[in-house]
């Protein structure tokens, strides 16, 4: 209980840094939704579901086989010096090579009228990379709060600068017409602005880990470079299998969608815009997995890991679960954040895209047993399934369903992911599951859903819709907290009212 008081400490800190910039970013969706027409935001969900393939490339999963090797002594004096130059040289050799094939990049994403915002998101790939390392150095020498603080502030620099360009510009480009303002806010610059925005922000998030950057000394390892990139690459490929099951649905969107509308490029921003509204269930997958990785590999070495990962993992689906019905029972109210009520029509996505991620959460879970086995293989070979099944439905279904199709496509990869991770796990690595219990769990918030739906359905009224959704939503926390009372009886807070 102690290993899960400390992942918790690390989850909330690591929380902070990731749900604050999060939500933060969320609340700017009513904002972009606002000010960008449907076709701009349709362009700037393909050009957001491009960066993750290039963060992977650039990365080549250099941050988690740092994770793995700095548990060793014989690794830690050169390891940082290693992994970071490795890093800088291959950022440069990229960024170079890509920047001469803007234009054939910007017809893949379906952008070719703005060639410009490849080589914008080229260059913010460039400097994230860059910061990718001293992150994960903070993140292992126990610095959250470091860590949480530059998070924020970059995305506090974005917003800034987001705001000033698409409200303070307009405002000053009517005073003057001939001012520079006039140009930053000229409406044929599309999302340039946006991108810029968050240019700035990667700029100024790496000038703030000067002092990691700093902390890099000019010794290069070849022998542990090589180790390194044994144990990295294969993520390479698990990274890549991992973004097409992630975000490859909007370029397929793309290419093979038959607007309904009229124009493809609001659908996909249909698509984008209700795909924000499973961010709840997303951000704290990603403050978990940041602070689980190092945590996992720390626990491999103590006494029976299997059990401390079994009760994570319990507490994981309930918190998710929970998270799940407060999205989907309250959905009319989320809704709002959609500025745009063209995109509402979009939000029959949003249950199947949670209980998507919650797949997905319960699949990094899962994956411990490949990481610290070094079987990294086998998360390669899970993703790719996943991949496959992601664009066979995509191709088969989207000219039909459209979006729709998208959705469901995300819903059955990761979940044959979660079920294949989990299968694969028990032969190797054995570890003491409740899945029975778990996958009840799952099934009743679900029920609760279509229940809460079907009443709702009976009886639209606005009052009764928000009580019963409230009612709901207690009486599933009520029925865990008796179910799991002498576990929840152990926790530093929410045990003191238990006994």
């Amino acid at each position: 209980m102690a290993g899960i008081k400390q992942l918790a400490g690390q989850t909330l800190w690591y929380g902070a840094s990731s749900i604050i910039p999060r939500l933060l970013t969320y609340i700017l969706t009513p904002y972009l939704t606002l000010k960008l027409s449907g076709a701009n935001y349709g362009d700037m969900t393909l050009v957001y579901a491009a960066i993750p393939f290039l963060n992977i490339l650039y990365t080549y999963g250099l941050e988690t086989g740092f994770f793995r090797f700095i548990q060793h002594e014989k690794h830690k004096k050169d390891l940082y010096n290693t992994a970071s130059i490795s890093l800088i040289i291959t950022t440069v050799l990229f960024t170079a090579v890509l920047l001469l094939f803007t234009g054939p990049i910007s017809r893949i994403i379906k952008v070719e009228d703005h060639p410009e915002y490849v080589t914008l998101f080229i260059l913010i790939v460039a400097f994230d990379s860059l910061s990718t390392i001293p992150f994960a150095k903070l993140r292992q020498d126990g610095r959250p709060v470091k860590y949480a603080l530059i998070r924020i502030t970059g995305v506090l620099i974005y917003i800034s600068t987001l705001y000033f360009f698409l409200s303070v510009c307009p405002s000053l480009a009517q005073k003057d017409p001939n001012s520079v303002f006039a140009l930053l806010s000229s409406e044929t610059l599309g999302i340039a602005l946006v991108i810029v925005a968050n240019l700035i922000q990667s700029v100024f998030t790496l000038i703030m880990l000067w002092q990691e950057l700093k902390a890099i000394r000019w010794r290069f390892n070849v022998q542990q470079w090589k180790e390194l990139m044994t144990y990295s690459l294969p993520m390479l490929v698990a990274g890549f299998g991992g973004m097409i099951n992630e975000t490859l649905d909007r370029l397929m969107l793309g290419w093979w969608g038959v607007p309904a509308s009229g124009n493809i490029k609001v659908e996909i921003g249909t698509y984008g815009a209700c795909y924000k509204l499973a961010i709840l269930i997303t951000v704290f997958i990603q403050a978990f997995r940041m602070g689980a990785e190092p945590f996992f590999f720390k626990q491999a070495l103590g006494e029976n890991p299997q059990r401390v990962y079994a009760r994570v993992m319990k507490f994981f689906v309930i918190v998710i679960c929970t998270m799940f019905l407060f999205v989907v029972l309250y959905l009319d109210a989320w809704k709002y954040f959609i500025q745009n009520p063209v995109f509402w029509e979009g939000l029959k996505i949003v249950p199947v895209l949670l209980l998507a991620n919650m797949f997905l959460g319960i699949y990094y879970n899962l994956s411990v047993w490949y990481k610290i086995t070094n079987k990294i293989s086998a998360g390669a070979w899970i993703t790719i399934g996943g991949a496959l099944i992601t664009i066979v439905i995509n191709y088969l279904f989207i000219p039909r369903f459209g979006y729709m199709a998208s959705a469901w496509a995300t819903f059955f990869c990761y979940g044959s992911m979660m079920v294949a991770c989990y299968l694969w796990g028990q032969k190797e690595y054995p570890v003491p599951y409740a899945w029975k219990k778990l996958t009840a769990y799952i099934t009743i918030v679900v029920v609760l859903f279509y229940v809460h739906r079907l009443l709702t359905y009976l009886w639209p009224h606005m009052i009764f819709n928000y009580t019963l959704a409230t009612v709901i939503l207690g009486a599933f926390l009520l029925f865990v907290l008796r179910v799991e009372k002498n576990e929840f009886k152990k926790l530093p807070v929410v045990g003191r009212f238990l006994k």
